[in-house]
């Protein structure tokens, strides 16, 4: 029961995920207004906007001008799903749960955002802190560990400290928006254990160097491409989240054989 409710709460939230996607690069207000097609403007009616299920009902087009709706639209909504699932079977449904389906949320929008205009909106990253440390302090009370909350900010200074060095000596090739998101990552990481903290640290730019690589033997990048660092830096940060302590053990058993 617990899953399917993962499930359904997870694609309502990628619903509005799509929401903050589409409107926050613009400066779009994502509070106000209805739901609408973005080719004829028409406002959806409410059977016309049910996750995964309208994009299907409708078979991927416009009820009134019969333009075609983007793939995204379900994507997001299933990625979004599968994370709080995710998170739910890794994590349980303590506080630290819950501000990382917070997370989870803000991460799939803004990995997309990146995608589409390169950059790291300071709305969703900034506030994005206080919230997280009020999940963060109220999951240390509840489970007696102060410890942990105290690892919360080595790991904002590591990730956070290691991107801002980055930034400083080729601010070329990464954004402040890197750098700010990085801190609130690692400030999740380091919480967690770490563990996952360094998988988190590692497995990002491990992941943004294979990106560069297989884009450019392809053809789609070259010296010069500015290439988004976000899907790798939250993609790493998910990795360890989610599977951090796994992959740690299994590096340790290795080399100790």
């Amino acid at each position: 029961m617990f899953v399917v409710a993962c499930v359904a709460f997870g694609l309502a939230i990628g619903s509005f995920v799509n929401v903050l996607i589409a409107r926050v690069p613009t400066g779009e207000s994502w509070v106000r207004g209805s739901s609408r097609c973005p080719r004829c403007r028409h406002d959806l009616a409410w059977y016309d906007n049910i996750p995964l299920f309208s994009w299907l009902w409708l078979r991927r087009r416009c009820r009134h001008c019969r333009a075609p709706i983007s793939g995204r639209y379900p994507v997001v909504e299933s990625l979004v799903a599968a994370l709080f699932v995710a998170i739910y079977l890794v994590h349980g449904h303590g506080f630290l749960a819950f501000g990382l389906a917070y997370l989870a949320a803000i991460s799939v929008a803004l990995v997309f955002i990146d995608l589409d205009v390169q950059r790291l909106p300071d709305s969703i990253v900034l506030p994005s802190y206080p919230v997280m440390l009020a999940f963060l302090v109220s999951d240390a009370w509840s489970m007696g560990d102060w410890g942990a909350f105290g690892m919360a900010g080595i790991g904002l200074c590591a990730m956070g400290g290691f991107y801002a060095l980055l930034w400083a000596v080729y601010p070329a090739g990464l954004g402040l928006g890197d750098v700010k998101s990085g801190g609130l990552l690692g400030m999740v990481a380091g919480y967690i254990g770490w563990s996952t903290l360094a998988v988190g640290f590692i497995a990002g730019p491990l992941l943004g160097g294979g990106v560069v690589v297989i884009g450019m033997a392809v053809g789609k990048y070259h010296r010069k491409s500015r290439v988004p660092y976000g899907p790798a830096l939250f993609g790493g940060a998910w990795l360890g989240y989610l599977a951090g302590a796994s992959i740690a053990a299994a590096y340790i058993d290795f080399w100790a054989r």
